[in-house]
């Protein structure tokens, strides 16, 4: 099994829920606690640039409504993406991948890309993205690491971008799911973690997988998944773990 060269605490959409998710402010605060990898939810805008929203629609996370694929960026990026989550926020823009990425590179950060596609377009969005993280992370010693529910996305950025890793997200251990993931050449599998035990775990290395596990907010969880040799852990408590 190849090493896991990222850092073993990533941070849950920029810095969990203390700041406006998935937007560059919530980088920079998840930075300011210690955090030096990231996870974030990447779609298309309907002109194909990839910028971060977890919701296929606009209404919970900023002031816009409808369906985020309908809008072009330049549409999306005058949105305010941070007066939903407190007025400290109020202005805060929607961020792009390449402005994400600019962040992570010139900070040395690890960034974990969840590929998260309006439902549709999956294989789009799969390569779409692959394609950009080929570009902006050119030369970099570090590459992005792809993740998705979503096996036709990853299929996607795997035959787009064959050398950037990949993982398997899950939320149950549904029938063939380990399969599924050898046959997509994850390098990781991203589960969350009540679904992680010691036995899951020894499986996944047995494969040359990977063991990460999402959302890790208590404590007592996150000694349990360490005592049994998890590989990473994502979490919101970026002001109670320290990485």
């Amino acid at each position: 099994m190849l090493p896991w060269p990222y850092p073993r605490w990533i941070a849950h959409r920029g810095a969990g829920t203390l700041a406006p998710e998935n937007t560059l402010a919530a980088f920079r605060l998840g930075a300011r606690h210690g955090y030096r990898a990231f996870e974030c939810d990447v779609k298309l805008a309907a002109d194909g640039v990839p910028f971060l929203l977890h919701d296929a629609t606009l209404q919970r996370t900023t002031n816009g409504h409808g369906r985020a694929a309908d809008l072009a960026w330049s549409e999306l990026a005058r949105l305010d993406a941070g007066s939903w989550h407190s007025r400290a926020f109020a202005g805060e823009p929607p961020a792009s991948l390449e402005a994400v990425a600019a962040f992570c590179l010139e900070n040395g950060h690890a960034l974990n890309i969840e590929i998260k596609p309006t439902p549709g377009s999956e294989s789009e969005t799969g390569r779409v993205v692959a394609e950009e993280a080929t570009r902006l992370w050119r030369g970099a010693a570090l590459p992005p690491l792809f993740s998705s529910f979503r096996s036709d996305a990853l299929a996607a950025a795997q035959a787009t971008a064959p050398d950037i890793p990949r993982a398997l997200l899950l939320d149950s251990l549904r029938a063939g799911w380990l399969d599924e993931a050898k046959k997509l050449g994850c390098f990781a599998v991203v589960m969350a973690y009540p679904l992680m035990d010691d036995a899951v775990l020894a499986m996944l290395h047995a494969a040359g997988l990977h063991g990460v596990c999402y959302t890790v907010n208590d404590p007592a969880e996150a000694a349990r998944l360490s005592a049994i040799g998890i590989d990473a852990l994502i979490t919101d408590a970026v002001d109670r773990f320290a990485p």
